[in-house]
Parts: structure tokens; C-alpha cells; sequence
């Protein structure tokens, strides 16, 4: 019994000095470290801009109802006269895509009105401002932008993710020289973090009033034109240098 006993006290501590010796605890090759944190940042003006147009039948007085199907050919031919390709336009809602059910359902109610929706992509203001002006007022149930990202943001974010890491590494060198130290190699960068403030806007019942009102939600350019809000990007990064 007492072997065994010793035997397996020798085993523990056999283990114990294994597992500090693995342990980068106590086998640290740099007891002397310094953290810093690196950050980089930048605005960017969107230049894919999002809209949502619906469109709705609706009754003109000595004209009767005026069809889905006629409204959609004058909106699509408003969009190549303002410049839009089809390739920029594309459905996003077509309420009673079944026909089947769509004329069942209009039987019961000949009274209901089709709606369709469009998305648009544009790629400044001054061009919504043009599609605006062409829309059939009657017809335009809603005007929305969705979205307004930028073609290149992720083109960005790795900018900014190195720009980071160098800032972080700059930090290093003077704040270690300034203890008559020297940062060496680098023990750990983590994943920047992305701070990032996306432009926001309100819905609104006309589109002429949602682009004239604005204000909260963009910015004026130098020529007073109203631009949409930059999106802000930020990175930071955590950093663990060793001291030499």
C-alpha cells in the first residue's frame, strides 16, 4: 500500500512539473511586455444609395382606374429617361404574384387596388432628385431609401484594420523609449474591433418632403446642395509587445 501510495504521489508531481513547464505562465520567453491599443478612422460619402418606390393603381376622375400594368410601363420608361439602367432596377414586392389567386381575389373585391414595389439604386442625390420630379404623384404610394452602404467599404475596413496595427506598434516604440526601453517583436494582435456609425433616415410620405426634410440626416455640401450623412468607420486593435 505505502508503494503504491508513493507511487502515485510521484506520478502527481511528475505531472505538476510537466504542466508548469508547458504552461506559458511559468515558461513566459517575455516577462516583460508592453499593451497598447492602435486606432484608425475615416468618413466616407455613400455611393450606393437604396430606394424603395411603390407604385399603386389607383382611380382618375373621367379616366376610370388607371391598371398596374400601365403604371409600370410609364415608371419604367421615367427611369431610362433619367438615366437608369435595368440593371438598377429590380422588384422587390408584387402583391398577387399568383395570377390565379390575384384574379379569384379581385372578383370578390373589383375595388382592390394592385401595388408593386421597386428598388432603385442610385449613386448621389442630385439623381433622386431627378427621379423625384418624373414620378406620377397619383400613383407613388411610398418612397423609402433602404440602404446606403459604399462600394468599397470592405476595401476600407482593411485599410483601416492595418493602419491600425501600425499605429499600435508606433505607440509601442515611444512609449517604451521614453522609459529608456525598447518594444521588440509582437506577442499577440487581436481582431480589431469595428466601431461604425451607418447613416440612418426616416421614412416619409412624399418623397419631395423626405428629401427636403432631411436636414437631421444629411449634410450640406460647399455648393448648399444636401448630400447624404458620411458613414463613419473605426477600428481598434489590442496589441502585446515585448520589451527589449
Amino acid at each position: 500500500m505505502k508503494k503504491l501510495v508513493f507511487t502515485s504521489a510521484l506520478a502527481i508531481a511528475i505531472s505538476a512539473a510537466a504542466a508548469q513547464v508547458n504552461n506559458p505562465v511559468y515558461n513566459n520567453p517575455y516577462p516583460r511586455t508592453i499593451n497598447v491599443t492602435g486606432s484608425a478612422e475615416m468618413e466616407i460619402v455613400p455611393d450606393e444609395i437604396y430606394v424603395q418606390v411603390t407604385l399603386s393603381e389607383y382611380e382618375k376622375k373621367g379616366s376610370g382606374k388607371i391598371s398596374i400594368e400601365a403604371i409600370q410601363k410609364k415608371f419604367l420608361e421615367q427611369c431610362k429617361s433619367a438615366g437608369i439602367p435595368d440593371s438598377l432596377i429590380s422588384i422587390a414586392l408584387y402583391q398577387g404574384a399568383d395570377r390565379l389567386y390575384w384574379q379569384q381575389r379581385k372578383k370578390k373585391t373589383p375595388g382592390m387596388m394592385a401595388t408593386i414595389s421597386y428598388i432603385i439604386q442610385f449613386n448621389n442625390m442630385q439623381k433622386i432628385d431627378a427621379m423625384v420630379e418624373k414620378l406620377d404623384d397619383e400613383a407613388t404610394q411610398g418612397f423609402y431609401i433602404v440602404k446606403t452602404p459604399h462600394s468599397k467599404i470592405a476595401q476600407f475596413r482593411r485599410q483601416l484594420k492595418i493602419q491600425a496595427v501600425k499605429e499600435a506598434k508606433d505607440k509601442a516604440i515611444y512609449l517604451a523609449e521614453a522609459i529608456g526601453e525598447k518594444a521588440g517583436a509582437a506577442i499577440s494582435i487581436q481582431e480589431p474591433v469595428e466601431y461604425s456609425i451607418m447613416p440612418v433616415y426616416k421614412n416619409a410620405a412624399a418623397a419631395n418632403m423626405m428629401l427636403r426634410e432631411s436636414a437631421p440626416y444629411a449634410d450640406a455640401t460647399e455648393s448648399g446642395n444636401i448630400d447624404f450623412k458620411k458613414i463613419r468607420l473605426k477600428f481598434e486593435v489590442q496589441t502585446i509587445f515585448a520589451l527589449q
